[in-house]
């Protein structure tokens, strides 16, 4: 069978089909394709993030790290968990760990907005 041929029969299935079907189809298959290319370079990344339970008992995350479960900067206004970028940047130094979101706030903290799950 020719290239001609082949072609001929390619053309002809979708025709048959419908245009509409044709287009609706390859938008549905690029889109599953770019939701799971993005899946995989976070994964590769490691950027992933992890399921949670609650918000206030992540999986996998320690519930306890270094005496509590919430950390401010001693100079700062915003308290974050233990596994955000804020408080990654505090020195130990200046760390103050709280138990609770009502306990930094008592203590005239108030949540970092770009720490995710805080109250």
């Amino acid at each position: 069978m020719s290239i001609r041929e082949r072609l001929g029969e390619i053309k002809g299935f979708f025709t048959t089909i419908g245009s509409e079907w044709v287009v609706i189809s390859i938008v549905i298959v690029v889109g599953l394709g770019g939701f799971a290319l993005g899946r995989l370079s976070g994964l590769q990344s490691g950027q992933a993030v992890a399921q949670t339970a609650s918000v206030s008992e992540p999986l996998g995350i320690p519930e306890r790290i270094d005496g509590g479960r919430l950390v401010a900067s001693r100079n700062g206004t915003k308290y974050h968990f233990p596994w955000c970028a804020g408080a990654q940047q505090i020195s130990e130094a200046n760390k103050i760990w709280f138990e609770s979101a009502e306990e930094a706030r008592r203590a005239g903290y108030t949540p970092a907005g770009n720490c995710k799950g805080l109250e």
